[in-house]
């Protein structure tokens, strides 16, 4: 029998504030939570989620006492009529199919829509309830691809339906046009899949990617912590489409070199970026006086490497007293008005900084022109972090390179409007322990939070990737499209993900109840409905099946399975 035969059960109440109720006619070990449904009603399909499972019967006492009276074969008949399993749906889609195949009004109804006097049928939301009685039915492959999409352009398979393992696809096109997440607590494979979606958007080209790879994990191959075995990088599977980046001169990645190095130059640096450090660094309230004191003293280009070649010294003079060294930082504090200890208290902290090896006063090439150049070619960037892995680096180079990036792309998307020439190219980036600099006390201060909020229209578009996703800003995650979560074990990390989403009280319990690794929930404005799926493994059968190669698993694909059901 065919999941499109498999009717599992029939309407008995609900409503669209208070779900659906279907009565169980399968034994409920058939159905799980989170399983895709179909209720049939006239001329509408209405698509839903099980989001429970509760059992009923028509007198308590049939449950409370156990028949041991009566034969076995007479017992079981007895307790299906008076004990039965009732699922509680989640309504979410519906759409029109029409009459029934082959009839005159079948046809009519096919003549207006091509005469343009009805709308082409498509999923809309739910605006009302089948009747009693109204049949319900698991969803088969073609449902699967007719909400989700069929195999074609970018639609990209993100994992499998958990009953029967049916694709499920996510439109990369539209997945890039606004701010995504991926969620998941330590070890359940947030990186992996990362590798899964940059795979595709890179395989489909639907965008530009930059990777701020802040553990090296991404560019060459790398060895799984649990497993030991191999991870295919990225740079390996598309050789003449990544560049790997290395942050600092002469830094190794994996032990290989990079393709070119990133150093940044002094001139670089902005108040700003300084700023940004204020709780790495534990500046105080004073910093941006002192910091603003120096740019109008030595020029915005210049005020870094002046502060930096000070010195803190003190000498005699003619009377034997100690006073500041006129190259000291006092000696500039005290001619512009500066209080000298919190110009110095700046300048000590400030070490860190001068002392990162990657900032230089002239680098050999524009590291970060370079940058923007591949990406606007498309091609995809991967920045590898390399030794410097401290969060000082990654808040200080990410907001560098990220605020070089937002101006190039306002100025193309600008130009193009003027001009009708040479549209932007979609660009993707992705920012790990995004918490670090998408939190409620530095989000203002990043270049992130703007891109978050207002650069979509300037087709520049985050991927964050995160295992606290509490700790980010509420209102940068409320402009996250796409949220493709695995499980999570704290509350308050459920309740950001689902925040903002119908039916979130509904999601929650099944966000929770997620396996560890290879189960994710995916929720958003970038898929139809919310629905969990079992996520595709990152190994050889993926690229065997991305590259258009026959897999080793054996599984029928999309296009054969519909075609088998006749569609």
């Amino acid at each position: 029998m065919s999941d499109l035969d498999q009717f599992i059960g029939y309407m008995v109440g609900g409503g669209l504030k208070e779900n659906f109720r279907v009565r169980l006619t399968v034994p409920s070990q058939q159905v799980q939570e989170g399983a895709f449904v179909v209720i049939e009603s006239g001329d509408w399909l209405f698509y839903g989620l099980v989001v429970d499972l509760q059992l009923g019967a028509t007198d308590p006492r049939f449950a409370d006492e156990r028949e041991t009276r009566l034969p076995a074969e007479i017992a079981r008949l007895l307790h299906g009529q008076t004990l039965f399993t009732n699922l509680e749906v989640l309504p979410a889609l519906m759409l029109e199919r029409g009459p029934e195949p082959g009839t005159p009004a079948y046809q009519r109804w096919l003549d207006a829509i091509q005469a343009g006097l009805r709308d082409q049928p498509r999923p809309r939301p739910v605006k009302t309830v089948p009747p009693h009685h109204a049949r319900v039915r698991l969803a088969g492959p073609g449902d699967i691809a007719e909400i989700f999409g069929k195999e074609e352009g970018a639609n990209f398979v993100i994992g499998y339906t958990r009953e029967q393992e049916h694709p499920v696809r996510i439109d990369l096109g539209k997945f890039v046009q606004r701010s995504s997440g991926i969620f998941g607590a330590t070890g359940t494979g947030k990186s992996f899949l990362t590798r899964i979606v940059l795979a595709g958007l890179m395989h489909h080209n639907v965008a530009s990617v930059l990777v701020l790879d802040m553990h090296n994990e991404y560019g060459f191959d790398d060895t799984a912590s649990d497993t030991g075995q191999r991870v295919v990088g990225l740079r390996t599977k598309f050789p003449s489409r990544v560049r790997v980046v290395g942050l600092g001169e002469g830094a190794l990645i994996r032990g290989q070199p990079p393709d070119f190095n990133l150093e940044i130059p002094m001139s670089a640096i902005q108040p700003a970026d300084i700023e940004l450090l204020s709780r790495e660094l534990n500046l105080r309230d004073t910093t941006p006086t002192t910091l603003e004191a120096l740019v109008n003293t030595f020029g915005r280009e210049k005020w870094f490497a002046a502060f930096k070649a000070m010195n803190q010294e003190t000498i005699f003079d003619e009377e034997g007293k100690r006073v500041p060294h006129p190259d000291s930082v006092a000696a500039w504090a005290n001619e512009h008005g500066v209080h000298p200890m919190a110009a110095e208290g700046l300048h000590s902290k400030l070490r860190r900084v001068f002392n990162k090896p990657y900032i230089v006063e002239q680098p050999a090439s524009d590291g970060i022109a370079e940058i923007i150049k591949a990406l606007e070619a498309g091609q995809h960037v991967v920045l590898s972090f390399g030794k410097h892995e401290g969060d000082l680096d990654y808040l200080l180079v990410s907001n560098l390179l990220t605020r070089r990036i937002r101006d190039a792309w306002e100025h193309k998307t600008n130009t193009y409007r003027t001009s009708g020439k040479d549209e932007p190219r979609p660009l993707v980036i992705v920012v790990e322990e995004a918490h670090k600099l998408l939190n409620r006390e530095m989000a203002a201060q990043t270049t992130f939070s703007t891109i978050a909020r207002e650069l979509r229209k300037y087709y520049v578009t985050l991927l964050i990737v995160d295992q606290r996703p509490s700790q980010i800003y509420d209102e940068v995650m409320s402009q996250l499209g796409t949220r493709i979560s695995g499980w999570l074990g704290d509350d308050d990390d459920i309740r950001a993900v689902l925040s903002g989403l119908a039916g979130r009280e509904a999601l929650r319990g099944m966000l929770a109840r997620l396996q560890p690794k290879e189960e994710v929930l995916l929720l958003g404005w970038g898929v139809p409905m919310p629905l969990p799926v079992k996520s595709r493994r990152y190994d050889d059968n993926f690229w065997n099946e991305l590259q258009g190669k026959q897999g080793k698993s054996g599984k029928k694909s999309e296009r054969e399975l519909l075609e088998e059901l006749g569609f």
